[in-house]
């Protein structure tokens, strides 16, 4: 079962992803200090697409096993 965009900025924060301001509207950009990468999240209701949640996943450096289980 894919993930939410909740559980999603939950995980990146976790592995040292810092929220940073941005006027994207529905998405959320979050940086990760020591790696030099920004992710942006979209932050809807519904669960994210599973080629969404992967790449963000991929782009994070964190294997699907690493989302709590869910893939």
């Amino acid at each position: 079962m894919p993930m939410t965009p909740k559980e999603m900025v939950r995980l990146l924060k976790k592995n040292g992803f810092i929220y940073i301001k941005s006027n994207n509207g529905s998405h959320q950009k979050y940086h990760h200090p020591g790696r030099n990468i920004t992710l942006s999240v979209p932050m809807h209701a519904k669960e994210l697409k599973k080629g969404i949640e992967r790449q963000l996943l991929k782009e994070a450096g964190l294997k699907p096993s690493q989302n709590g289980g869910k893939s």
